[in-house]
């Protein structure tokens, strides 16, 4: 970095710091450190559907003491609860998702541009504004039930974490495995939480039939830096204690290195492949950083927030491999990059897994068993 000296002015210092792309991260108000313990979001910007834009501004007053960051629980009778896909990038056409909002924090979540479609903001309300789809497994007995369906593997977790902190209080997705369990039908399952394993019970018995994998996502293997990216998720150790009791349990679980993010925790990617090998992964992924509509701000903050000396450095290599912007939404390219910078990562991944046996995917699950679960009806029977 640059040398600044006394005669360098402080607008001049700043933009040698951060860069003239990076400038205006400076000028957004964000709440004090201390008012967002155990949250990741810097700012609670309005929803970009809403019809009034709210903005924090200093007026010389000392502010009012912030209300608790308690969880706010929002009980939703949902309409339906598999939702379809079309993109080509998947491995999947269609998932439950039996939150929406997540308690964890993680300020790259790619999720957090969905809660502006309930009117809310993607920063602080996102952690905070949990909507509970408590009717959830029976909505999915009746949508299986339908003569008309045809199974293919159903994935949870692809959105917003089913085991946060709140899946300990309503076990929403206990239900739905049991429903799943009932109809033998094949579920994927993404998280980093160890709660996972308070189902081991249900687990197990599908995957007796064939009928599911786990991914379980360890974006660093240092405690501090986990906690400042994932306030609420579990630890690390605790991530890894359970892909081994999953596996253990002969459950085929994959060691997610996601999202990995440039001059981070990027330097840790084979640590984290080699301890989920050493606890029982058969299988490993890596993405690369994401920033998405209000992520890309929410990121940016929080990296001023903890890493200002490395907000230039970072944005300019997430650049590097999307193609010079700070997010490609292209099929085929958003979730791994181009340029050196994405080569070189997956060179280092392609290693790893080949070192450590890691390489290919998880056994197709199976989708032959399946039985049309008898549907909840109010009506008696005749007979």
């Amino acid at each position: 970095m640059a040398e600044i000296g006394p005669n360098i002015s402080h607008s001049e210092a700043r933009r040698r710091l951060f860069g003239t792309r990076d400038m205006d991260l400076l000028s957004r108000p964000m709440l004090e450190t201390p008012k967002l313990r155990g949250r990741g979001a810097a700012s609670n910007e309005s929803g970009r559907f809403e019809a009034h834009k709210r903005e924090m501004f200093a007026d010389g007053w000392e502010p009012e003491p912030e209300e608790g960051f308690e969880t706010r629980e929002h009980i939703e009778r949902a309409k339906s609860i598999i939702t379809r896909n079309v993109s080509p990038d998947i491995g999947f056409d269609r998932s439950i998702n039996p939150y929406r909002g997540c308690e964890h924090g993680c300020s790259y979540c790619f999720a957090r541009p969905t809660h502006a479609y309930l009117g809310h903001s993607a920063g602080i309300d996102f952690e905070r504004d949990i909507y509970v789809k408590v009717n959830a497994a029976e909505l999915l007995r009746a949508e299986l039930a339908n003569p008309r369906y045809k199974p293919k593997p159903i994935a949870i977790g692809t959105n917003t974490d089913p085991y946060q902190p709140l899946e300990r209080k309503y076990k929403i997705m206990r239900s739905v495995l049991k429903v799943l369990l009932e109809a033998k039908h094949p579920v994927t399952i993404v998280t980093k939480s160890a709660l996972i394993v308070r189902d081991l019970d249900i687990l197990t018995k599908l995957n007796k039939l064939g009928l599911v994998s786990v991914g379980i996502s360890v974006t660093s293997m240092d405690h501090r830096l986990s906690r400042f990216m994932e306030p609420r998720a579990s630890t690390p150790s605790r991530r890894l204690e359970a892909i081994k009791l999953l596996s253990e349990s002969g459950i085929p679980t994959r060691i997610m290195a996601a999202p990995m993010i440039p001059a981070v925790n990027d330097h840790e990617l084979e640590r984290i492949l080699d301890a989920g090998k050493a606890q029982g992964a058969t299988t490993a992924s890596m993405i690369l950083l994401r920033l998405p509509g209000e992520v890309r701000d929410i990121f940016r903050e929080w990296l001023l927030k903890t890493y200002p000396d490395k907000v230039k450095h970072v944005m300019n290599l997430v650049r590097d491999y999307r193609d010079g912007r700070d997010n490609d939404p292209r099929f085929g390219s958003r979730f791994t990059g181009e340029g050196p910078y994405a080569v070189l990562m997956q060179q280092r991944f392609e290693k790893a897994v080949s070192r450590l046996g890691l390489e290919g995917d998880a056994m197709p699950l199976r989708t032959d068993v399946f039985a049309h679960p008898q549907k909840d009806t109010a009506q008696l029977s005749l007979f």
